[in-house]
């Protein structure tokens, strides 16, 4: 079906996308989904990972998402984000920077397991994977 699709991306804090697609990709809590206009509806949990859409001129364009939910309806998809970033948004030095606390906090957090510790491991991973997204999504 030929078209586009409205897409909405927005956070607590702010619009991130306002734009017409002709595809969008986002990564589901179970995968990733493809959402072209006439698609039938649904909403998706988000995972943390990259959103993707070819806008109206057929160029890929990329977000970073943390989480959140989607809502896909025939012509239009918005995406409800804990965090979003366009790729040309993202600061790689503090994202590489994010990537290195996260890491360290991470091998913290195991050797504490080991000690018998009491660190927040769940935490310390989610930290690491939004700053691991961050960084390969602008080093693209």
């Amino acid at each position: 079906m030929a078209g586009n699709i409205r897409l909405e991306v927005v956070t607590p804090q702010k619009s991130v996308v306002s734009e017409d697609a002709q595809i969008v990709i986002a990564p589901g809590i179970l995968g990733e989904f493809g959402v072209l206009v006439g698609h039938t509806p649904f909403l998706s949990t988000l995972k943390t990972g990259v959103l993707r859409y070819n806008d109206a001129g057929g160029t890929e364009r990329c977000v970073f998402v943390s989480g959140g939910f989607a809502e896909a309806l025939p012509d239009k998809v918005t995406v409800l984000a804990e965090s979003a970033e366009r790729r040309r948004d993202i600061d790689v030095e503090r994202a590489r920077s994010a990537l290195q606390r996260a890491q360290q906090r991470l091998d913290e957090a195991m050797a504490a397991k080991a000690a018998k510790e009491k660190i927040d491991f769940t935490r310390a991973r989610a930290a690491l994977e939004r700053a691991l997204h961050r960084v390969q999504l602008r080093s693209n």
